[in-house]
């Protein structure tokens, strides 16, 4: 018998996501930024900028009160992204990956999990590869077609609206742990945890 979105959630120890159009809305903002030499000329760098869910972050912070690991797989390589993990202290960052099951397979090295224990969150064509392959293929609402279509679950929510927050909360439902990671998140008694999001903003001190 087929398994069911909520059997294949149940066994996942690591969630995974592409960035733009996932974690984001697919916007990318490129803006000039003057920059002053030590012999005093000017130069024009091209700074990338994203825009990213709070919601997302705090959702993050619920799949490790669930005994989850969290990282992200994408093929742009930008500052933005690094500074975000930073402040999420996610434990797997993968830029530059054009082929990102490269990077699933050292993460399962790394941690020892299978296949079958391991969420891929995508939107588009090149995330294909990986969601044929994980345990549980998760879409976002603004995904292309053809990725719905091979998606186990495909979130309300659209990238960058919270369709992270969306993939994070259904896994932890099947696995009967959503409610106890939220009590354990607001719990003023208890110690808050490392992996909270309560980053500076990029602040890297």
């Amino acid at each position: 018998m087929a398994l069911t979105a909520q059997d294949r959630a149940r066994k996942i120890k690591v969630i995974l996501f592409d960035v733009d159009g996932v974690l984001t809305d697919g916007t990318i903002w490129i803006y000039p930024m003057p920059m002053v030499l030590p012999d005093g000329s000017i130069v024009t760098k091209m700074v990338e900028a994203k825009g990213y869910n709070a919601h997302d972050g705090a959702g993050m912070t619920l799949a490790r009160l669930g005994g989850m690991k969290v990282g992200v797989i994408t093929k742009r390589i930008s500052e933005a992204v690094a500074l975000r993990a930073r402040d999420l202290k996610l434990e797997f960052v993968y830029q530059g990956c054009a082929f990102k099951m490269k990077a699933i397979r050292e993460i399962m090295e790394k941690e020892g999990v299978t296949l079958d224990e391991i969420a891929y969150v995508g939107d588009d064509v090149i995330d294909l590869p990986a969601m044929r392959q994980c345990g549980f293929a998760v879409a976002v609402a603004n995904a292309r077609a053809q990725v719905k279509a091979e998606a186990h679950y495909v979130t309300p929510n659209k990238g960058g609206e919270g369709a992270g927050r969306d993939a994070i909360e259904f896994i932890l439902q099947a696995k009967g742990l959503l409610q106890r990671c939220i009590d354990a998140s607001i719990d003023e008694g208890n110690p808050v945890p490392p992996s909270m999001d309560i980053g500076k903003g990029g602040d890297l001190k």
